[in-house]
């Protein structure tokens, strides 16, 4: 927020505008200024916020299950009852018995993509990493890689690619319009989906959020130089506000909407007939 409010006063005309944003609003997303070296690895802040939000997960993972308690804590209650959600509703709810085998795979990707959402609102961070398209867009691809292999592994190349580009089940003369469409949405149209629905999501509202209340804060601060106009700043700033709580939904959303999307995948590529 600190650094959105810099960029934001330094080309806002309050006088003029009724809204303050940057000139590039790419200034809000890409951080190239590295924080530390080490060798020849530059740690910008986006690379620094991955590792941390890999360290989160790890720590609450540890932490939460570690002991198996008769009374556990309130803590250990909240984790175990998310990795009962992600056990019970996604991997063996959408996989089926089959699901146990997958869960280690759909639990980092939940616990990952949760908190790199939640970024976006916690204070002094105010940045989700996943409005990044190279992070949404690298755990798409590992995902289609694993429905690919377990489809290929599960049922071989002729009942997963060769049943799928021609289905015998489609009359002669739309096989290969059914066919085109489904190699298309198989291999090529399911990880880009799956990427830009979550990075879409992410970028709308961390633009939002941080230029309603960068704005409102901003102008409410020029009260002395453009006087009831700063009730401006107020509107922005309670938008802002809704748009906050808002986005907690949507963090939690679209971490599960991500990791639900990835089980039906490998529950498709399990049961291709279905």
């Amino acid at each position: 927020m600190r650094d959105a409010l810099i960029l934001a006063v330094s080309g806002c005309d309050v006088k003029n505008e009724v809204i303050c944003a940057p000139t590039d609003v790419n200034e809000l997303f890409e951080f190239t200024d590295p924080l530390f070296s080490i060798g020849g690895f530059h740690f910008t802040r986006t690379v620094f916020l991955i590792f941390a939000a890999m360290l989160i997960v790890l720590g609450v993972l540890f932490f939460g299950l570690r002991r198996q308690r008769l009374v556990p804590s309130k803590f250990e209650v909240v984790v175990e009852s998310m990795v009962g959600f992600v056990r019970d509703d996604i991997a063996k709810g959408v996989i089926g018995p089959a699901g146990a085998k997958y869960l280690p795979y759909l639990l980092s990707l939940f616990f990952f993509i949760l908190v790199g959402n939640l970024f976006e609102i916690t204070p002094f961070v105010n940045f989700p990493i996943t409005s990044r398209m190279a992070l949404p867009a690298f755990m798409a691809i590992v995902t289609w890689a694993v429905f690919v292999v377990v489809g290929f592994a599960k049922n071989g190349f002729k009942h997963y690619f060769i049943d799928a580009i021609w289905p015998k089940s489609v009359p002669i003369a739309l096989r290969w319009l059914v066919g085109i469409i489904e190699l298309v949405s198989i291999f090529v149209l399911r990880p880009i989906t799956l990427a830009v629905r979550l990075f879409a999501n992410m970028v709308a509202g961390h633009l939002m959020l941080t230029l309603l209340l960068a704005s409102g804060v901003i102008f409410v601060s020029n009260i002395g130089d453009i006087g009831l106009k700063a009730g401006i700043g107020v509107v922005w700033f309670v938008f802002g506000l809704g748009i906050f709580v808002f986005e907690v939904v949507v963090a939690v959303l679209q971490a599960y909407i991500f990791t639900l999307l990835s089980a039906v995948y490998i529950q498709t590529s399990l049961e291709p007939a279905h």
